[in-house]
C-alpha cells in the first residue's frame, strides 16, 4: 500500500489520523517558539540580562519567522492565511518578523481534477458536462482554500469557477483549534499582550476565514461591488452566475486579463503605470471614505488591467471573499485624521486619535 505523507495538505480525503498529526505538529512548533520567547524576552530581562535579550532579538525573531513560513508553506490551509494576516500587523510584531512573512504567497499545489470534478458534481447533482460545455482540467489558480478553473457555460459564456478544496472545513476546524491553544500560551507573553487584544484578533481572524469559505456570501459581495461601480467606466466587476453558484462553488464572468503587477505587459497595452497606481488609490479612497465598504484582499492575483478599444482601459477586481466595512463614525475619524495630517493641525490630530 502506498504511504501518504502526513505533512501534505493536498488530499481528497483527510483521515482522522492526518488531522491529529497536523494539530500535534502545529502545537509542538508553537510551543517551542513561545517557550523560547518567554526565556529570552521575559526571564532573562527579569534577571538583569536585558542587553543580551535585545542583542539577540533580531536574529531570533527572523529565525522563528523563517521556520513558521516553512511550516505554513508545507501545511497550507489556515497557516498561510495566518502568515499573511501577521505580515500586516506592524503594530504588534517587529519588522524582522513581518518582512519575512510579507512574501508568503497563497499558492499551493493543485488538488486533483477528479476531486474538483466530484466536488462540483456533488454540489449540482449532475455530471459536469451537463452544467458546463467546457471545463479546463488545469487550474488557473490554486490557493490554500480552493482553486479556480476556466470554463464555458452551455450558452457560450466564458466563466471562471472557484471550487473549495475537499474537507477544507475539517482543516479549518483543526487549525483554528490549534491556533486557539497557541493564543492561550501567548497571553503569558507581555510584549504581545501589551500591544494587542489577542481574543479580539482571534475572533476577527476566525470570522474572516469562515466568510472566505462561504461562496454564497462572496457572491453577495461581488454583486454589491457590481452595484457600487455600475456607473464607473474606470472599474469592472465580474458578473455572478447564480444558477452555477453554491456555498462551495462560485461561478463568475471570466475577467482574468493582464495582472496589475505584470508591468511589461501592462505597458505593452499602452497603459501608463502611474495612471494605474493613481486609479487604484482613487478607487480605494472612494470605497473607504465614501461608501464604507471595501475590497480587503488587494494582492496582485486579484487585480487586473483590461484593455479597451481604441485606447482606454479598466481596473478589474476579482475575489470578494474578504471585504471590510467602516462605520460612519470611523469614516469621520479617518477623514479628520487625514485633514489634520495634511494641514499639520496638532489639536485636530489629537482629537481624531481620540
Amino acid at each position: 500500500m502506498e504511504s501518504r505523507n502526513i505533512d501534505s495538505p493536498i488530499s481528497a480525503k483527510k483521515p482522522a489520523r492526518y488531522l491529529r498529526a497536523r494539530y500535534a505538529r502545529v502545537t509542538r512548533f508553537f510551543a517551542t517558539v513561545v517557550i523560547s520567547a518567554l526565556f529570552w524576552d521575559v526571564i532573562l530581562r527579569r534577571i538583569g540580562l536585558r542587553k543580551l535579550s535585545r542583542r539577540t532579538a533580531p536574529r531570533r525573531y527572523r529565525n522563528a519567522a523563517i521556520r513558521f513560513r516553512a511550516l505554513a508553506t508545507r501545511l497550507g490551509g489556515v497557516w498561510i492565511k495566518v502568515g499573511q494576516f501577521l505580515s500586516a500587523r506592524l503594530d504588534i510584531l517587529p519588522e524582522t518578523i513581518t518582512s519575512e512573512l510579507a512574501g508568503l504567497q497563497d499558492e499551493v499545489d493543485p488538488e486533483s481534477f477528479e476531486a474538483m470534478r466530484n466536488m462540483v458534481e456533488g454540489e449540482f447533482g449532475v455530471p459536469l458536462d451537463e452544467r458546463f460545455a467546457f471545463f479546463d482540467p488545469h487550474p488557473l489558480a490554486s490557493a490554500s482554500l480552493g482553486q479556480v478553473h476556466r470554463a464555458t457555460l452551455p450558452g457560450g459564456e466564458a466563466v471562471v469557477v472557484k471550487i473549495q478544496r475537499p474537507d477544507i472545513h475539517d482543516l479549518i476546524q483543526v487549525d483554528l483549534a490549534a491556533l486557539t491553544r497557541v493564543i492561550g500560551w501567548l497571553k503569558h507573553y507581555p510584549p504581545i499582550t501589551r500591544r494587542a487584544n489577542l481574543d479580539a484578533l482571534m475572533a476577527e481572524f476566525s470570522r474572516t476565514l469562515w466568510e472566505e469559505v462561504d461562496y454564497l456570501a462572496e457572491a453577495d459581495n461581488a454583486r454589491r461591488f457590481g452595484e457600487m461601480f455600475r456607473d464607473n467606466p474606470e472599474v469592472r466587476i465580474p458578473d455572478v452566475y447564480e444558477a452555477h453558484t453554491t456555498v462551495r462553488v462560485l461561478t463568475l464572468e471570466d475577467v482574468y486579463f493582464t495582472k496589475i503587477t505584470d508591468y511589461a505587459a501592462v505597458e505593452a497595452l499602452g497603459v501608463d503605470l502611474v495612471e494605474v497606481a493613481e486609479r487604484l488609490v482613487r478607487t480605494y479612497l472612494w470605497q473607504i471614505f465614501v461608501v464604507g465598504f471595501f475590497h480587503a484582499d488587494p494582492h496582485p492575483g486579484n487585480l487586473f488591467v483590461e484593455s479597451l478599444e481604441p485606447d482606454g482601459w479598466r481596473l478589474v477586481f476579482v475575489d470578494f471573499g474578504m471585504v471590510g466595512q467602516i462605520t460612519p463614525e470611523m469614516k469621520q475619524g479617518m477623514r479628520d485624521l487625514a485633514i489634520a495630517i495634511g494641514t499639520r493641525d496638532l489639536d485636530r490630530l489629537m482629537q481624531a486619535y481620540q
